[in-house]
């Protein structure tokens, strides 16, 4: 039988959290190292510009990898890293070219092992939700952000679906612009390119 907590082990609790500042505490509040995000949104709305903006703003705090299932080492990822600016990180941030889970689990477990881990996406890792409850349940205390596609609206399939509900900050991501909900705070939308967010905006009001 697990322990319970009295009120006072609860306030007692410690927990690493992040001083975001400025939009990304309007946005997300001051979010713990831990736990899951999940990003999602139709394709060539900004879901991988998004994702980088993200992990360049962590590597600030914390080592980050990216995993990227989708497009791997290639010349449409070297482009995203450079209008990203991803240099101004780079002895913090790390590509890994389409690990899948059992690959990312193996690289966790080593010593010195990045503390932020960026999925892109669920739906080409082929992630079960047994693999997810497994990775969190082994590294509880590393941040997993998964990135979706979606399909009538909302993240595409049964894994997603289930990460959505379960994370502790998702972004919705339309029109180069996300809007987060989370249990931190924050609520404030992101706008991922700001020229596009106000063409595709403009046109809807």
């Amino acid at each position: 039988m697990k322990r319970a907590y009295s009120v006072r082990n609860v306030m007692d609790a410690k927990f690493r959290s992040l001083p975001f500042e400025g939009q990304w505490l309007e946005a997300v509040g001051a979010p713990e190292l831990g736990g899951s995000w999940l990003v999602y949104g139709a394709p060539k709305n900004g879901k991988t510009s998004l994702a980088l903006q993200i992990a360049k703003y962590l590597c600030k705090f914390c080592t980050v990898a990216y995993d990227s299932v989708e497009e791997g080492l290639s010349l449409s990822m070297k482009a995203a890293i450079e209008r990203t600016g991803m240099a101004e990180v780079s002895r913090r941030f790390i590509l890994l070219d389409k690990e899948n889970a059992e690959e990312l689990t193996e690289r966790l477990a080593r010593r010195r092992s990045p503390d932020v881990v960026v999925v892109d996406s669920v739906q080409f890792m082929g992630l079960k939700w047994s693999e997810y409850k497994a990775l969190k349940e082994r590294f509880p205390n590393k941040l997993f952000i998964y990135v979706s596609h979606v399909e009538g609206g909302k993240p595409e399939g049964s894994t997603a679906q289930k990460i959505w509900r379960d994370a502790n900050v998702y972004i919705r991501v339309e029109g180069f612009r996300g809007f987060p909900v989370g249990r931190y705070g924050g609520g404030a939308s992101i706008d991922i390119n700001e020229e596009k967010a106000a063409a595709y905006w403009g046109l809807k009001e």
